[in-house]
């Protein structure tokens, strides 16, 4: 990834590079800031901003009140209870569980796998979930963004039926309004490597990403560096590196017209 440094009188030889160098320091406002703070979120939660930095994240993605918003494969709930805090009751976060098609295969020399703790509690009344296959996904229309974050390699994989991708991405540019976005973050793969990696390492070429994204109609609008970790090998299984992989941070838009 390349950034950009502006100052004094070079800043207009930086126009080209200006999306991603404003993205990557949107100002968070005092609704993203106070659902972050909020002493109502897990402590398993909270352990990880350090490295997920959610307050950066959906500065850049603009989350605020009022805003409908689709999830996609939410985990356990990390960005959930604070996407149903920002938008307030005249919003409202959909929560859309990809459902794997098989299941997943055992690790070489691991013991039967173990259902993981059951996540905790929303404690929001704005939040409906919905869980069905990729073959299935059916989602609200005329909402302003659509989330996923660190599962879009994941739809490439034959756990979740390897979905047509052109029909997913189109499936979730027919939900937003007219000037929606898309929003994607995810482990950065070697560059070249497209969707090779996808299962053995869980990460993606983020040009491939982009190319898959605007084949069905999006615009890309801009990028975000904040979680850049520039000793990231892209080599290595993301699980080797808890939260401190390099991640890409994409915002793609539905044009108006």
């Amino acid at each position: 990834m390349k950034y950009a440094i502006c100052a004094g009188a070079v800043l207009a030889l930086c126009v080209s590079a200006g999306t991603s160098y404003a993205a990557s320091s949107s100002k968070v406002s005092a609704q993203i800031q106070a659902a972050v703070d909020d002493s109502g979120r897990p402590e398993v939660d909270r352990a990880r901003d350090v490295n997920r930095k959610p307050a950066q994240v959906m500065a850049f993605a603009g989350i605020k009140s009022g805003q409908k918003i689709i999830e996609l494969i939410p985990g356990s709930g990390y960005f959930t209870r604070m996407f149903c805090k920002i938008v307030g009751d005249s919003g409202h976060v959909y929560t859309v569980n990809i459902k794997p098609t098989m299941a997943m295969p055992m690790r070489p020399g691991a013991g039967p796998r173990q259902a993981p703790p059951p996540p905790a509690p929303i404690a929001c009344d704005n939040v409906t979930a919905s869980a069905m296959t990729a073959a299935e996904l059916s989602l609200p229309t005329d909402v302003d963004v659509v989330w996923t974050s660190e599962n879009y390699h994941d739809l490439h994989n034959a756990m979740f039926g390897k979905p047509d991708m052109k029909a997913l991405d189109t499936a979730v540019f027919n939900a937003l309004k007219p000037g929606g976005e898309f929003i994607i973050e995810d482990h950065v793969a070697e560059a070249g490597s497209g969707a090779r990696d996808t299962n053995a390492l869980h990460r993606i070429d983020p040009e491939l990403v982009k190319k898959e994204v605007t084949s069905a109609g999006f615009v890309f609008a801009g990028e975000s560096h904040v979680l850049h970790n520039p000793n990231d090998p892209h080599t290595a299984k993301v699980f080797t590196m808890v939260d401190k992989t390099d991640r890409f941070l994409f915002k793609f838009r539905k044009p108006r017209a």
